[in-house]
């Protein structure tokens, strides 16, 4: 793991700089700003200091695709010739944090600022305390010995010990702080196991950081809702009852047609529950939206055919028991219904279901059809791992996630970085 500090004036040039040394592999750890001090710090800018790292091998493939010069310039000298190349340069999009929970743009970049250093810092202290703590208990044994067992026999059963747990202090913390995340402790260890660097002689934060991009890779790339390549993408919304498909959809409606500007049509198959239906059409009326109740599959079809012209259709099924074999029967087949049009299913779920109840919904489903995943409900939980859990047990591609009820808020793409800080114990 390589971990390089670079300071500019702006966040994004200290990014543009991070990439050209690093390669676009490298993850951001951490930004901050960093206010002038003495006298004349009244007349001085305010400047951005960023942390970014990546893995060894990443760095060598970058540092032979594009070798840098063997001269080191000052940091004034990176910034003007960043500037001076940028002109040149199409805009290119920087690799910056993802939106955290509930935040908007405008206040996400100050949240960006402390996010990582914040992990870092306090989980670094905390695991710093428990090996002090933990030596001064071995400390107090060795005295307690001496009382009772000649010194140079102390001497080795001590070394011995400590040979023992060499290289263990550090990463049975980190395991334990992703264990209590939720995460299980196979996946854990799978972590662990897969890092280059993981004994007491590698600083704190360099575990951690290895940790933290092994998560990021982990929950892979995210794929949010998009239109089709032909009209209308008939969108499915399915799950057990009461996970929040209804009000999802309704998120995801408001997202498409007013930040996306797609025409949308909203469906319900969801016949069971009255209140449902009425919810649905509240929205699709405050959109401007045509809104459907569809019974069987054939009404499923004509009902698409008629509104062939929109870029989605978005169907809001009943929530069913995945272990009910005709409810499954039937979903199916309105699923099936519409397989001449472009579909995607969308599996939500809830964060606060225990894991075991989790993978058993989504292998049934999964026997189904494809789906990517939503995860709702996580203002409700502290334990976040279930989402790392289903995705390396499933295989199947993270979307979204919400944290309340309300339209069109409290929902957004899953950012992998988030996930991987607060499972570490970062962020509150």
């Amino acid at each position: 793991m390589i971990i390089k500090k670079y300071k500019a004036l702006t966040e994004k040039e200290a990014i543009l700089l991070a990439k050209e040394d690093l390669g676009p592999d490298a993850i951001v750890m951490n930004v901050k700003k960093i206010k002038p001090g003495g006298i004349m710090r009244l007349f001085k800018k305010t400047r951005v200091e960023l942390t970014a790292a990546i893995d060894d091998d990443m760095e060598e493939q970058a540092a032979t695709a594009a070798p840098m010069s063997s001269s080191v310039k000052s940091e004034d000298e990176q910034t003007i010739d960043l500037r001076q190349k940028r002109r040149g340069e199409s805009t290119e999009e920087p690799f910056l944090f993802g939106k955290a929970f509930g935040e908007n743009k405008d206040s996400y970049s100050e949240e960006a600022q402390n996010a990582i250093e914040e992990k870092i810092n306090s989980i670094a202290k905390l695991l710093e305390q428990q090996v002090q703590t933990q030596k001064s208990a071995e400390t107090s044994i060795k005295e307690a010995a001496n009382q009772v067992i000649p010194s140079g026999e102390v001497a080795v059963r001590t070394e011995e010990k400590e040979t023992e747990q060499s290289g263990n202090k550090v990463v049975d913390l980190v395991i334990k702080q992703l264990i209590d995340s939720e995460v299980t402790e196979a996946h854990a260890k799978e972590i662990i196991d897969e890092l280059t660097v993981k004994d007491d002689k590698q600083p704190i934060d360099n575990i951690l950081a290895n940790v933290y991009q092994k998560i990021v890779l982990k929950l892979g790339e995210i794929q949010p809702l998009t239109a089709g390549e032909k009209k209308p993408k008939v969108v499915f919304f399915v799950g057990n009852t009461g996970v929040g498909k209804t009000t999802t959809m309704a998120k995801l409606a408001s997202l498409c047609t007013l930040d996306m500007k797609l025409k949308c049509a909203m469906f319900s198959i969801d016949t069971y529950r009255i209140a449902a239906i009425e919810q649905l059409k509240t929205y699709a009326n405050i959109l401007s939206a045509p809104m459907e109740v569809v019974y069987t599959p054939e009404e499923m079809a004509q009902s698409v055919e008629k509104f062939k012209n929109y870029d989605l259709i978005l169907v809001d099924t009943a929530g069913r028991s995945h272990k009910s074999e005709e409810q499954k029967d039937d979903l199916k087949q309105i699923i099936d219904s519409v397989k001449e049009y472009e579909t995607e299913v969308f599996l939500v779920v809830s964060a606060t279901v225990k894991y075991a109840d989790l993978l058993s919904i989504a292998n049934t489903y999964g026997e189904l059809f494809d789906y990517n995943l939503i995860f709702t409900k996580l203002d409700e939980t502290n334990g976040l791992g279930s989402i790392l859990n289903l995705k390396l047990d499933t295989g199947k591609p993270l979307s979204y996630v919400t944290w309340g009820q309300n339209v069109p808020d409290d929902i957004g793409v899953l950012d992998p970085q988030i996930i991987a800080k607060k499972l570490l114990g970062g962020g509150k």
